[in-house]
């Protein structure tokens, strides 16, 4: 094994920048992204207004486009368990409102598996079990009303689906319901994904049930259908969830084509297609478990910046996971290259990149000068733009990286400014918040001694944070930053309106510099900040001696035309020293018969090298 390490190292560092160049950043990767309109719509609603809402499920509805009807309904759902008074709203308005009931029925369903929140039925206790009945029996009616008040729509017998599945019912009932959205829409694949998942072996099916219904489906569908993805689905929650493996009934030949299938189907969608983003991720997992690397990096491609909760959410917080595994995907065709071979082909990533809807933000604060921040940060292995924030405190951002190094590229999991910032505060006193900023959500990230201490996320469309959590990252931040009372920081952390604004005033609160204009709106958040530098990224080499130089204030470029920085004390005394000492010792060494010309020519150089950064420092600071 140490061995096969010490061979594979190498390759690592000579094809793993290379290896997947053409994928986005880990900055760029967002996690369930809404695209426009519904995202609009959701925000919209979460903030009191369901006209977006109304209009988008209307044409839905009208348009017949089930599929798109079925997705929305859920994401509306989800909005409304954090924040239900738009809901309430539009009810009160049109009580028998078909979108309106609609989301109401899967909201209903959604707030009984709330109460299980991922545990099985033997490790609840008796009340919350009794409860999760209770809220399944109130979803009945409303289920009724929803498939009265529009009886084309297949939607409400897919969540009719999911709730035979809750409630234990008796497989006459589950076929009945089957019967009803097939009736409507025969290639429906929310229904097929529903029954799916009341046929597993967890609820009241088996492995082979499942398997067989998902492989009929497949072979009934239309081309470019996303049921050619049901067999995949099932292989994700016979391999994973339920983590059968190799040693389940199910022959490893019945996967193998089940994701052969989904690759198929993905040559039907265009790259980054959010409409493939869900079995993509399913299938880019199934790829790496079958140590088929090669096509799984290219589903990651495929994929771009549209990472899924599921499956990832099975090993850990999903998008980290996401990158973990994309990561190591690269180091593993990296590693396998031979050392002197050219790894497949990447195609050419854009040098720039179009500020999209999703586009990710990033800004640091830290608390230290300009210079001492570039001295830290030598050997982050990324290039940084840093700028003095007032005070003794800095504003840092990630700078254009193409190619990035080889340290950056090696590196999962992190965006670029949170893995840096988690260097160069390594083994300083001083900490770092790094600021992000995606479409409607704000967040933070505290870095300090070279550890992560805090974070958080201001996220309108999910539940008010937790107090306990609140007040845990409130008095974190309190002690790192020197403040007596913590509670108006749990203040802002718990309130979900206005993210942005939510982070502008915790940096206020925290007595930290205000954030740059351009923050959260232009690609460079410090365009336009005085005196404003450049540290370039920098090989390990020439990191070590950078530091030994003991000049920090020059290891930032400025632009054209900026003045450098003032030197400090510490830099014009040693120097006058040694001109005042080297001066006289060659003048001596000259007129002296006896000392050589060697000692002579030595220190007439020393002088004058000293001589010319004095007069050169001199004519700078005068101009």
């Amino acid at each position: 094994m140490l061995l096969r390490s010490f061979l594979t190292m190498p390759r690592l560092l000579r094809h793993g920048p290379a290896v997947g160049a053409d994928l986005p950043p880990d900055e760029a990767v967002v996690l369930d992204a809404r695209p426009a309109p519904l995202g609009d719509a959701v925000s919209a609603a979460t903030a009191g207004d369901h006209g977006p809402a109304r209009e988008l499920l209307a044409a839905t509805r009208l348009g017949a486009e089930w599929e798109r009807r079925s997705h929305y309904v859920g994401e509306f759902a989800d909005a409304a368990v954090h924040s239900p008074g738009w809901l309430d709203g539009w009810l009160g308005e049109a009580p028998e409102d078909p979108d309106a009931t609609l989301v109401r029925a899967d909201l209903s369903l959604r707030r009984a598996w709330s109460v299980r929140a991922g545990v099985g039925a033997r490790q609840m206790s008796p009340d919350r079990l009794r409860a999760f009945f209770a809220l399944l029996g109130d979803a009945v009616p409303v289920l009724g009303s929803a498939a009265e008040l529009n009886p084309d729509d297949p939607v409400p017998w897919r969540i009719a689906l999911a709730h035979a599945t809750g409630a234990r019912a008796p497989r006459e009932v589950f076929d009945a319901y089957w019967a009803e959205a097939t009736a409507r829409a025969p290639h429906h694949h929310g229904c097929h994904a529903a029954a799916l998942q009341y046929l597993c072996a967890r609820w009241h099916g088996s492995h082979e049930e499942m398997f067989d219904f998902a492989e009929r489906a497949a072979a009934r569908a239309l081309p470019g259908s996303k049921l050619h993805a049901l067999p995949l689905a099932a292989a994700i929650e016979y391999d994973v969830v339920a983590g059968a493996g190799g040693r389940g009934p199910v022959d490893r030949s019945r996967i193998d084509a089940a994701v052969d299938r989904a690759l198929g189907l993905s040559s039907f969608y265009g790259h980054g297609d959010p409409e493939a983003a869900g079995f993509r991720n399913e299938l880019a997992l199934m790829l790496v478990r079958s140590r088929r690397f090669d096509e799984a990096l290219d589903v990651f491609r495929a994929i771009g910046e549209q990472a899924r909760s599921h499956p990832w959410r099975h090993f850990g917080e999903p998008r980290r996971e996401f990158l973990e595994f994309r990561t190591g995907v690269r180091m593993r065709i990296a590693g396998s290259t031979p050392l002197f071979s050219r790894p497949p082909e990447s195609m050419p990533r854009s040098r720039e990149r179009p500020p999209g809807r999703f586009a990710v933000h990033l800004l640091a604060i830290a608390a230290a000068p300009p210079a001492r921040v570039a001295s830290a940060a030598l050997m982050c292995g990324v290039p940084l733009r840093i700028a003095p924030a007032g005070g003794s405190a800095s504003y840092v951002a990630p700078a254009p990286d193409e190619p990035a190094g080889r340290r950056a590229a090696l590196i999962g999991g992190e965006d670029s400014l949170t893995g840096a910032a988690g260097t160069f505060t390594t083994g300083e006193k001083w900490p770092t918040l790094v600021l992000r900023r995606t479409g409607d959500l704000a967040g933070f990230t505290l870095l300090h001694r070279g550890r992560k201490a805090a974070s958080h996320t201001w996220d309108p469309s999910a539940p008010v944070t937790d107090h306990a959590a609140a007040s845990a990252t409130a008095e974190v931040l309190a002690r790192v930053f020197g403040l007596s009372d913590p509670r108006p920081l749990t203040g802002l952390l718990r309130s979900s309106t206005a993210p942005a604004r939510r982070q502008a005033d915790l940096v206020t609160a925290l007595g930290l510099p205000p954030l740059p204009a351009g923050f959260g709106r232009l690609a460079d958040p410090l365009a336009g900040v005085p005196g404003t530098g450049l540290l370039e990224r920098r090989g390990l080499l020439s990191g070590m001696r950078d530091t030994l130089a003991n000049d920090p204030e020059r290891l930032l470029v400025r632009s054209p035309g900026a003045a450098p920085p003032p030197r400090p004390k510490r830099w014009w005394l040693p120097r006058l020293l040694a001109l005042t000492l080297f001066a006289p010792a060659a003048a001596w060494a000259w007129w002296s018969p006896g000392v050589g010309p060697l000692r002579s020519v030595l220190f007439s150089l020393l002088a004058l090298v000293f001589g010319a950064q004095i007069v050169a420092a001199a004519r700078q600071r005068g101009g």
